[in-house]
């Protein structure tokens, strides 16, 4: 995938250069501080398919830049970077594929470059026998740590929070028809009954105004007093996570490239920063699967001394669940295998410190002892 980055400020570029390069798919092939220059080089060579563009420079905006792109139909991926975290909602207006506010992450900018990978993978998935119609039609949504509607037509422009809302609860329940009392409930709790009546008919119409641009307005489906989400050869990521998750099976030495590959689907919780109520079961259950997969994973990673990768994936779900004793006891092991006492001790008594702290309580017997062993191994491998 080729790109080209759009940024003022030099040492962005250096910095961004250095971050893109760990990534063999994609192909850095021009950095310019102003649009002018990069809407030039874009015209003469369409086959740029992302770009990284801050959104405040002299000369042009990035914002700016973007919706011209948009309006002329360039193919390219836009994601912003900026300083600027004001500039969220304006920026998401567009059809751009993520914003990212610096100073950029590795990790931060590893999920914008799977998104754009994966993106691409689904409009080339289609069979060549498939009309131009249906490469544009096929929507994608992302709802692992954000959550977003788009086709090749453009990204979904949300009229409301609750039209969003209302597509994320039927999206869950895709196909199925919801009643209306029941998405009143969920949806407008605490409102007056008449209020809630009339604020959901509002919310419909606003969401099928909000999905027309992108040919979806007749997906939400009115029936006996309820509405149901028909969607036709959607790619949605937490379902590929999950379909991948089951068809991978038991992971061994030999599919754990596979794994990694299943592994790096899971961008973030179910529907990322928006913590809807009614979705908590849902985005539980699909932590916990991801949380289990990493377990097994890591497990097979060490057994094959890919401490490095074992420990970036144990470190994730551990920053999200520090008192998950069976990942700190992989990174125990983690610590062990590379013969890091210091760490390793270290590891053990911020979690003793930890459970005292927040439950009152004390490490598992089976943890001690592991503890003592691993400590006691790295002792005579010394003498």
């Amino acid at each position: 995938m080729k790109v080209i980055l759009v940024d003022d400020e030099p040492v962005m570029h250096l910095i961004m250069r250095k971050m893109l390069a760990k990534y063999t798919e994609l192909l850095l092939t021009g950095t310019f501080a102003d649009t002018h220059a990069a809407a030039a080089f874009l015209n003469d060579n369409p086959d740029i398919e992302l770009a990284f563009v801050d959104i405040s420079m002299p000369g042009g905006s990035g914002l700016a830049f973007a919706a011209k792109l948009e309006e002329t139909g360039c193919k390219a991926q836009i994601v912003f970077v900026t300083s600027h975290k004001d500039y969220a909602v304006e920026a998401f207006e567009l059809s751009v594929l993520d914003y990212l506010v610096k100073p950029v992450t590795q990790e931060r900018l590893e999920r914008t470059v799977h998104r754009a990978l994966e993106s691409r993978r689904n409009t080339q998935s289609l069979p060549p026998s498939d009309s131009a119609n249906q490469a544009v039609n096929r929507i994608s949504i992302a709802a692992l740590g954000d959550f977003f509607v788009r086709n090749e037509t453009g990204r979904v422009k949300w009229i409301s929070s609750k039209s969003a809302e209302l597509f994320a609860y039927l999206l869950l329940s895709r196909g199925k028809w919801i009643s209306r009392s029941r998405l009143i409930m969920d949806i407008f709790a605490g409102m007056a009954s008449t209020n809630a009546e009339k604020y959901l008919n509002t919310t419909v119409y606003q969401l099928r105004k909000s999905l027309e641009p992108i040919g979806l307005r007749e997906a939400i489906r009115s029936e006996n007093d309820g509405y149901a989400l028909e969607l036709n050869d959607a790619v949605i990521d937490y379902v590929e996570f999950e379909r991948l998750f089951d068809k991978l099976g038991s992971i061994r030495a030999d599919n754990v490239e596979e794994a990694l590959a299943v592994e790096r689907l899971y961008t973030g919780d179910l529907f990322g920063s928006k913590s809807y109520v009614w979705a908590i079961y849902e985005t539980d259950r699909l932590a916990e699967r991801h949380a289990g997969f990493v377990r097994h994973l890591a497990e097979t990673l060490l057994a094959v001394a890919n401490t490095a990768a074992a420990s970036k994936l144990l470190l994730k779900i551990y920053a999200r669940n520090p008192m998950d004793e069976p990942v700190v006891a992989l990174l125990m092991r983690k610590h062990a295998q590379t013969g890091d006492k210091k760490a390793l001790t270290a590891q053990y008594t911020d979690y003793v410190k930890l459970l005292k702290r927040e439950l009152g309580i004390r490490p598992s017997k089976d943890l001690l002892l592991l503890y003592d062993s691993l400590i006691s191994g790295l002792s005579e491998s010394v003498t």
